[in-house]
């Protein structure tokens, strides 16, 4: 296993387990919050593009440019969906179903990759979801037509994700930079007609850092390591250690948003840490074949 590609993962998923906590600070609606995302994001990897000469290696290939556009696409539909369903449910419950995502990613990859589960593997993300499951809790399954609807949202944010992954495990060639600040632009131009400007006026200094921050941090900095990562690594690992991200938005959930799980949730908390714990503890070798490309 490729251990820095590893590490970039577990980083980039633990920053993202934050984005729901920074998300319902900004005071603006999905669409909004998802522009400002990219404006800042672009900006910052198209000069990291630049400064780092990665522009003069650059190794263009119209099938795989194809890919990251598609990939861009699916990535603003993930967006844009999760931070509805922070809108509209719990943080617990929407980072729950967004984790739909790794399990739909696995079985894609299976088919598509190739990649080999070992038994040490399936159980841990056998755990992984099942401790997601239990974190939702009968009360997730009930309630208004606005929770439904963050639910769907939920689900569909989780159907772009996977595919998010997929897509970004395709790309070879792209440098990282490029592959990301492209993403960046297709967001830019896809939002501009839908974006409602009249809500950034009168936001707060502090909206504005919270806003500014999922930009910058977890965004810009967040899919650089993220997207480096994935290329390199078979997709039984990134499916598990992607739980990582529901596990740190829980923790904060609990320690500074009061949330306060039942007997049942906190079984499934326990559950998701442990199999996380099993997963990092597994050697290299119990993750099955990943067919090299």
């Amino acid at each position: 296993m490729h251990k820095s590609a590893l590490t970039q993962l577990i980083v980039s998923m633990a920053i993202f387990g934050s984005v729901g906590f920074f998300s319902s600070r900004t005071g603006l609606p999905a669409v909004e919050l998802v522009f400002v995302r990219c404006v800042c994001a672009f900006s910052i990897l198209l000069a990291a593009w630049l400064l780092t000469g990665s522009f003069k290696r650059e190794r263009w290939d119209a099938r795989e440019t194809l890919i990251v556009i598609a990939c861009g696409v699916s990535n603003l539909l993930n967006w844009v969906f999760l931070f509805t369903a922070f809108r509209l449910i719990s943080v617990t419950i929407a980072i729950s179903l967004y984790h739909l995502a790794p399990i739909l990613a696995l079985i894609a990859g299976g088919l598509i990759f190739r990649d080999k589960l070992g038994r040490t593997a399936i159980l841990s993300l056998a755990g992984c979801f099942a401790g997601t499951l239990l974190i939702m809790g009968a009360g997730g399954f009930g309630g208004s037509v606005s929770s439904w609807k963050g639910m769907v949202c939920g689900v569909l944010a989780a159907l772009f994700y996977a595919a998010t992954m997929l897509l970004g495990r395709s790309v070879r060639q792209t440098s990282v930079y490029a592959t990301t600040f492209i993403q960046m632009a297709i967001g830019l131009a896809l939002l501009l007609p839908f974006v409602h400007f009249n809500a950034y006026e009168g936001l707060a200094r502090a909206d504005w850092t919270y806003a500014v921050t999922t930009g910058i941090v977890h965004t810009g900095f967040v899919y650089l390591l993220f997207f480096g990562s994935i290329r390199r690594l078979p997709s039984p690992v990134v499916a598990v250690f992607v739980f990582v991200d529901p596990a740190v938005a829980i923790l904060l959930d609990i320690a500074v948003d009061g949330f306060r799980p039942d007997g049942l949730q906190s079984a499934g908390i326990l559950l998701l840490f442990g199999s996380l714990l099993a997963a990092f503890a597994m050697p290299s070798g119990r993750w099955g074949r990943h067919v090299e490309r």
